[in-house]
């Protein structure tokens, strides 16, 4: 049984005991016995490890994991500590700089101060196999994160998604409570952020909505490791 050490367990533990979990384990275990699979088997929740459900207030969905070698840690967009940021979080960071004007970190994209803040960092599918981007893609990943979403929808306080790209889109009809914002945007890859990524100003416009509904704003610097 998983453990994810907060009030998620609870909200999912059936979900853990269903047949497509369950045939999902079956193939995680190949997989990480055969393959160099991203990320690590035990940071594969850390997303829902550090933002509970009750302290949720941003959604950022993404794809998959980061398919590189010491990349992907179970946050979407987020990098270990030391890893280059690759060009989707450079994107990230670009728009902030533009949105609310903060500094770009430089060679640093570690965003677990987000996730500490309420920012749930989910990826519609959570593994991925070295190298293979989509290799896990239709395993079971997409049914999981659909119930996380779903449980969120319950949630009476205002919830803000911020939906970039086909595939967090393709969420979207999952979020039914009027309460919950739903911000769209390309995604930011080099190949698509010029098309409706930039400009955005997802950031400025989730805190706006935060504040209004009485909640704390996000913090979205990354402090001590920007580059002025």
């Amino acid at each position: 049984m998983v453990n994810i050490g907060n009030d998620w367990d609870s909200i999912l533990k059936d979900e853990f005991l269903k047949p497509y979990y369950k045939s999902l384990r079956v193939f995680l275990k190949k997989e990480y016995s055969a393959y160099r699979v991203f990320p690590d088997m035990y940071d594969i929740f850390n997303a829902l490890k550090y933002t509970s459900f009750a302290d949720t207030k941003v959604v950022i969905i993404g794809q998959d994991p980061y398919h590189g070698e010491g990349q992907a840690h179970g946050l979407c967009f987020s990098v270990k500590p030391g890893v280059e940021p690759p060009p989707s979080l450079k994107n990230i960071f670009s728009e902030l700089k533009t949105d609310i004007g903060i500094s770009i970190p430089e060679h640093y994209g570690y965003l677990e101060s987000w996730a500490r803040q309420g920012v749930l960092m989910l990826n519609s599918v959570l593994t991925v196999r070295s190298g293979q981007a989509f290799s896990h893609k239709g395993k079971g990943w997409e049914m999981f994160t659909d119930r996380v979403i779903s449980e969120l929808n319950r949630k009476e306080t205002p919830v803000v998604f911020l939906l970039w790209g086909a595939a967090a889109k393709a969420k979207a009809e999952l979020i039914t409570n009027r309460n919950h914002i739903k911000l769209t945007a390309a995604h930011p890859s080099p190949l698509s952020a010029y098309g409706g990524f930039f400009g955005c100003r997802h950031f400025s416009r989730a805190n706006k909505i935060l504040t209004d509904s009485g909640q704390e704003p996000v913090e979205w610097s990354i402090m001590g490791r920007a580059k002025e």
